[in-house]
């Protein structure tokens, strides 16, 4: 570490994350503030059936006020394994269940000011649940899009596609599906 801890101060204890504000002091005794926000974590699935589609999500997300595509996802639960949340959210989000889930990668979002981590898995072996999705509230207009992966590689390079996580899942799916 090229710091010390002075004091931290914990602004907000939210649903989502945390605000802590640490002030902090440098070895050349300069002091300093970070603001974090604390996150537990989650994970995100790339659902892939056999004959190369994949399987997004369409929602309207409300800190950016738009209905963007994403892979089902979610926030960790404590103490939560990232294999069973990335079930969990497969099921709720799509009304798929996967025999086979295999992790591709796991990443900080945005490791200047957030703690964030995300998990992600591959989906095969997709089976229909017979209930369908099993939305949470405020997750009503999540909508189905089934799309061969190449036609979601290309959407990302259009602009249409434009959340991180979905573009790091794809890419790697991509990569291990060997489709360009």
């Amino acid at each position: 570490m090229n710091h010390k801890l002075l004091k931290r101060e914990i602004l907000h204890k939210g649903v989502v994350f945390d605000l802590i504000v640490d002030h902090i002091e440098y070895p050349s005794s300069n002091g300093s503030i970070r603001e974090v926000a604390q996150h537990p974590g989650g994970a995100v699935v790339v659902p892939a059936f056999d004959n190369g589609d994949v399987l997004l999500i369409k929602q309207y997300r409300y800190p950016i006020d738009k209905i963007i595509f994403e892979l089902p996802a979610g926030k960790l639960n404590p103490d939560e394994d990232p294999e069973h949340c990335a079930r969990r959210e497969l099921e709720e989000e799509t009304g798929y269940r996967a025999t086979h889930l295999e992790k591709l990668t796991a990443f900080y979002t945005t490791p200047g000011f957030c703690t964030e981590e995300l998990h992600i898995y591959l989906a095969t072996g997709l089976k229909e649940l017979p209930h369908g999705q099993n939305l949470e509230e405020g997750e009503e207009s999540i909508s189905l899009k089934q799309l061969h992966l190449k036609m979601a590689l290309d959407m990302i390079e259009h602009g249409e596609i434009v959340d991180g996580k979905t573009i790091v899942g794809l890419f790697l799916a991509g990569k291990r599906l060997n489709i360009d």
